[in-house]
């Protein structure tokens, strides 16, 4: 683009036979240009009637980013081959041009565009690859993230399962000889299938819980007194097999009050705490279970991680008194220090093969992270485990 017809068709005669030419004698005639075919270089004289060409560099880089120019000149000056530099020029040559000059520089603007060009179609090709990848991952995250729920299903329904598996055993103690019930015999079955319709209720819940999650729906959070849920755990533990041989300790809280989480929620979480703590050793051993009412927000900073402690969900925890504290404390081998950084990862576990799922400590930091509350882990070799859950709560008295 030059508005002298001379150096036009000089560019002409010079390189007719090498590349298609295109030619402007005015800034708009060449954006029209640029506009309706693919430029690969453009030769632009500055100083010129209407529109400069540092000004038509600006406008032709924004219609084609990829398009390399060359600025000519008969009046050069350092303020104006700066200025075309900053806006992409990629050569300034002056007026008169000698031939040969003129053909290095077009010859060097080609391979320039011709290497962006192999730039750009290498960044689409990773661009894509990384969407390819991207969508492969979120297709295997949302598998996995399914097949972690189903498994914890599983392992969720099987510890109501066991127990009612046990009631129906001494159900079937009492009545497998007798030819009637009468007195204490009957009273004993109607408590037992009492039991069990509770925990095959508790199973539903559970069912509905996670179908629930699976289609994005928030459970209800129905409150329930925290010496309630002590009591049901004891309940449900009297006949569980690892309880059998143990001492289980379960301490009322002197101050009882409604943890802001869902009922079934928390019973969960204290049965696969206190279910690990029993299955901690093969020896017999102590397990004891307490509460505790916080009128005072945690002091988070005394809180350390290292090789006998670890502190889970610190930024999520809803830090606002009264909260509650429930222990779950064992005299029992403790755990190693190279454990505990990976206790709570899913499907991690130090039991035998098909004596663990790995999924137990997995299912309580879910929901206790999901109740904006927090674990505390402390341990010891040769000395005993304890897991301390904090959650949000409020007293009897105030309706949230």
């Amino acid at each position: 683009m030059d508005d002298e017809e001379g150096p036009r068709q000089s560019l002409r005669i010079v390189f007719k036979d090498d590349y298609n030419i295109l030619l402007a004698d005015n800034g708009n005639k060449a954006i029209e240009l640029m506009k309706q075919h693919s430029v690969d270089a453009a030769v632009l004289d500055i100083r010129m009637s209407g529109m400069s060409g540092v000004e038509l560099l600006g406008k032709l880089k924004g219609i084609n980013p990829a398009v390399e120019v060359i600025m000519l000149t008969a009046y050069e000056t350092i303020e104006t081959a700066r200025q075309a530099l900053r806006l992409g020029a990629c050569d300034y040559l002056t007026k008169p041009f000698d031939i040969s000059t003129m053909r290095a520089a077009i010859a060097n603007a080609m391979e320039r565009h011709l290497v962006s060009e192999e730039i750009n179609t290498n960044n689409q090709k990773l661009h894509e690859l990384q969407e390819e990848l991207h969508n492969q991952k979120l297709q295997e995250e949302i598998v996995r993230t399914k097949g972690e729920i189903y498994a914890s299903v599983i392992h969720d329904i099987n510890g109501p399962l066991t127990i009612i598996s046990g009631f129906i055993e001494i159900i079937n103690q009492h009545i497998s000889s007798a030819t009637t019930l009468e007195g204490g015999g009957l009273e004993l079955v109607k408590d037992r299938l009492a039991r069990i319709t509770r925990q095959v209720n508790n199973c539903i819940e559970i069912s509905q819980r996670y179908l629930s999650f699976l289609r994005n729906r928030s459970t209800e959070r129905a409150p329930i007194g925290t010496n309630q849920i002590l009591s049901d755990l004891g309940e449900l533990l009297k006949v569980h097999p690892s309880a059998h041989k143990n001492e289980l300790i379960i301490h009322s809280l002197k101050e009882d009050l409604f943890a802001e989480i869902n009922g079934t929620d928390l019973i969960q979480i204290l049965l696969n705490l206190t279910i690990n703590a029993l299955q901690c050793s093969p020896d017999p051993h102590r397990v004891e279970i307490y509460g505790l009412r916080l009128t005072q927000p945690l002091v988070l900073p005394q809180f350390h991680d290292g090789p006998e402690s670890q502190f889970v969900n610190r930024e999520g925890l809803h830090n606002v008194a009264p909260l509650l504290a429930v222990s779950v404390q064992d005299n029992g081998p403790g755990i190693s220090p190279d454990v505990v950084p990976k206790i709570f990862q899913p499907f991690f576990t130090t039991k035998t093969a098909n004596k663990g799922t790995g999924l137990g400590l997995a299912i309580v930091h879910r929901f206790v992270k999901e109740g904006k509350g927090a674990i505390h882990l402390q341990t010891k070799v040769g000395k005993g485990t304890t897991f301390t859950v904090y959650l949000p709560a409020h007293d009897f008295s105030v309706k949230k």
